[in-house]
């Protein structure tokens, strides 16, 4: 292994389902820029925890562009502003300050907590679904449909529209895949645009909606934010509420099916589930450490030159901060390739750090929580019909495209 490839076998979807060989080849090198126009790729926990939180970096949309093309760049587009998560402050912090006003504390302290019960009955209706089949795949039957319904209860969608929202994220999702912007399919870009053109049209309707007649619902309290900042605009509240479906989606899918397959590898703790629920919390949060849902951070650049270990990285460069090989490094963790729910050391990357950390969390462990710890306790002797499963393209949000399961009996 050469080490001037090793970007490109990061993004090459040959090394996808097990890229932590990977990882700690890269970390010999803890700032690693291969090749002249190339991204500044940092790997080590301690770097990447500074520069999340190192206000020299950018997340701005401009900035980035002005920084080049990306190969995993993340395009929003659609005729929708970008979302907070691709603005910088102040404007990234008015905007994040409302939509958490609307999310959880302190003025919607219960919002989430109080979704336990739906997100149960979603759960329990989804595996009884299954009905006599003894063979599933989690992520068509399961790991899929589960966050698109939370979600679209948090925001107040109508439950006989959740259906059309696969249509249109489907390929808003797969236009993350860096394959596929390699690939310049100009048909394909043309069908993602289309997508968040319809998505932002439909919630566009339920906003007039709820401008007229509000319910207690998320997109109610986006529309009627009041705060010394002011409201958010029409189109500020359906970029949030597209960034909510499609990033919080996204990596729901992702931890739920990378939880199972983590467990079915790891039978004994997978036992101790079935035996305490209550353990789902430690293993949700070691899963976030050791497989986490987003892998790389691609979108940063830097707004003025900045050194890290001896090394200049010039104003304007493209960053990447791979959290996986910051998840398991030992000079944070000890044994980091080790799966361990007991672990007590556990201030893991898997949500990010610092203003760009993960708006959903608190829903995407909820919702993680309850899924693996029901799906433990209802499947008999569960296994894998397929190790390794086919992974999906993305090196980013990286995650089984199908997790086929069988099992003896749904108690």
């Amino acid at each position: 292994m050469t080490r001037s490839s090793l970007v490109r076998q990061i993004t090459d979807f040959a090394n996808r389902a097990d890229p932590y060989p990977l990882y700690e080849e890269l970390r010999r090198t803890p700032v690693l820029h291969e090749e002249e126009g190339g991204p500044y790729v940092f790997s080590s926990y301690y770097d990447i925890e500074a520069l999340l939180h190192d206000p020299r970096l950018s997340s701005d949309a401009a900035n980035i562009a002005a920084a080049g093309e990306d190969e995993t760049g993340q395009a929003e587009s659609g005729g929708l502003p970008p979302s907070f998560l691709r603005l910088d402050p102040p404007e990234h912090d008015r905007l994040r300050r409302i939509a958490n006003s609307a999310f959880g504390p302190p003025h919607r302290p219960r919002r989430i907590d109080d979704l336990r019960g739906e997100m149960a009955t979603v759960v329990t209706g989804l595996i009884d679904g299954f009905g006599e089949a003894r063979r599933i795949d989690l992520v068509d039957q399961f790991a899929y449909p589960f966050p698109v319904a939370v979600i679209c209860r948090l925001l107040g969608v109508p439950r006989e529209d959740e259906p059309r929202f696969r249509s249109w994220v489907d390929p808003l999702v797969a236009g993350l895949d860096p394959a596929t912007r390699r690939s310049g399919d100009g048909e394909f870009a043309k069908r993602a645009q289309e997508a968040r053109m319809q998505l932002g049209m439909y919630l566009a309707g339920l906003v007039e909606e709820r401008t007229r007649e509000p319910q207690d619902d998320l997109l109610s309290d986006l529309v009627d934010s009041r705060g010394p900042e002011g409201s958010m605009t029409m189109m500020e509240v359906l970029s949030t509420a597209v960034l909510l479906l499609i990033a919080g989606h996204e990596t729901t899918v992702n931890l739920i099916t990378n939880g199972m397959l983590t467990l079915l590898r790891h039978p004994h703790v997978l036992q101790r589930l079935r035996e305490d629920p209550g353990l789902s919390v430690k293993i949700v949060e070691e899963l976030l450490r050791y497989e986490p849902p987003v892998q790389i951070v691609p979108q940063r650049t830097n707004i003025t030159d900045i050194e890290v270990r001896g090394v200049t990285i010039p104003k304007g460069s493209r960053i990447w901060l791979v959290l996986a090989a910051g998840n398991r490094d030992p000079e944070r963790f000890e044994n980091p390739g080790r799966f361990d729910p007991d672990r007590r050391d556990i201030q893991h990357l898997g949500f990010g750090s610092g203003i760009h950390s993960c708006f959903g969390a608190p829903l995407a462990r909820l919702e993680t929580q309850l899924a693996l710890s029901e799906l433990a306790r209802r499947l008999e002797n569960p296994r894998l019909v397929e190790d390794p499963p086919p992974y999906r393209p993305n090196a980013v949000l990286r995650g089984p495209r199908h997790l086929e399961i069988a099992f003896d009996a749904l108690r």
